[in-house]
């Protein structure tokens, strides 16, 4: 619809530790953050850009999979390694995504 391929990133992650969690490769504990999209090569652009930015990044599939790192999933905002992420992601479980999105707006609602 836009004309141009999309990649969604950095939706994982809490603005205050992208500013200060970067890591050089090979860090115990390095972040990871996930990425999702339709384009492998562009997947693959974001993905370094990841990298180079101090991050561990994980292919977290398609945009229609991209509801795995969204809020309310375990991989939403909670700084974990490239292993606990990936974990994450695959335990998602789409029947539970109505009841873990409504927790979500829950606790966010004091913040609105």
């Amino acid at each position: 619809m836009l004309g141009h391929p999309v990649v969604k990133a950095f939706n994982n992650i809490l603005a205050s530790s992208l500013a200060s969690k970067a890591a050089p490769v090979g860090s115990d504990n390095r972040i990871g953050l996930s990425i999702a999209g339709n384009d492998e090569q562009e997947k693959q652009v974001v993905m370094a850009l990841i990298d180079r930015i101090g991050f561990d990044a994980i292919d977290g599939g398609t945009l229609s999979e991209s509801w795995r790192q969204q809020p309310g999933e375990q991989a939403y905002c909670r700084d974990l390694d490239k292993e606990a992420l990936k974990t994450a992601l695959q335990n998602a479980d789409l029947r539970q995504r109505a009841t873990n999105l409504a927790k979500a707006d829950e606790q966010a609602r004091p913040y609105f």
